[in-house]
């Protein structure tokens, strides 16, 4: 399968941002997400050593059936380029630049651009995005993302991004939205891995309640 259409099959539709992850935590992060039922994993290029990262989680997730694993923060063409080097299959962008999401398209990856509004959601879509992820979602509240997908086809793979929590869930989930990016509220640098397990297991419960 292509990474859009692993992306389509995925069950739960989480998406792990592990900003400032490290290589040495990686692996066990990564263990704890997928044991609960995580199949999308984001390391952020602003990480330290991100592609050491994304290599180790790819690996691990090689074993563990269909998966997505690849960067966020992607700004470059060149770091697309990089990122798939590394095993990755997944690029999200803080934008809709067209050379990222072009490069990302022909590297036959899975593209997942940040919006904020309907003009940059159907900018995105002409370019041939998998996905969209609206950021920050908690600045536009489930009220204005309604608002924007009313305007998209019916079938857009809209993930909300920033500021919310599993008890958020239910209100996006009722408006369309299909997914979530879980950042700050899941893993930062220090963290324990017990906190790691809880938050990961209330997010899948949530979601598929």
């Amino acid at each position: 399968m292509t990474p859009a259409e692993i992306w389509r099959t995925i069950d739960l539709k989480l998406i792990a941002v592990l900003r400032g992850i490290t290589p040495r935590e990686t692996p066990e992060v990564v263990n704890i997400l997928l044991d609960e039922g995580f199949r999308t994993i984001e390391v952020p290029l602003n990480s330290p050593d991100p592609y050491t990262s994304i290599r180790l989680a790819a690996d691990i997730a090689a074993e563990r059936g269909p998966c997505l694993i690849g960067a966020g923060t992607v700004l470059t063409a060149e770091e697309v380029a990089r990122v798939q080097e590394a095993g990755g299959s997944i690029i999200v962008s803080p934008d809709v630049d067209p050379a990222v999401v072009g490069a990302t398209l022909e590297r036959g990856l899975a593209s997942f651009p940040g919006v904020f509004t309907a003009t940059e959601a159907h900018l995105a879509l002409k370019r041939g995005a998998t996905g969209l992820k609206v950021f920050p979602a908690s600045q536009l509240g489930s009220a204005g993302i309604k608002a924007i997908l009313a305007t998209l086809p019916k079938d857009v793979q809209l993930c909300a991004v920033g500021g919310i929590g599993p008890d958020d869930f239910a209100e996006y989930l009722d408006v369309g939205v299909i997914g979530f990016g879980m950042g700050t509220s899941l893993y930062r640098p220090g963290i324990s891995m017990e906190k790691v397990r809880d938050v990961a297991q209330r997010s899948a419960t949530m979601m598929r309640r």
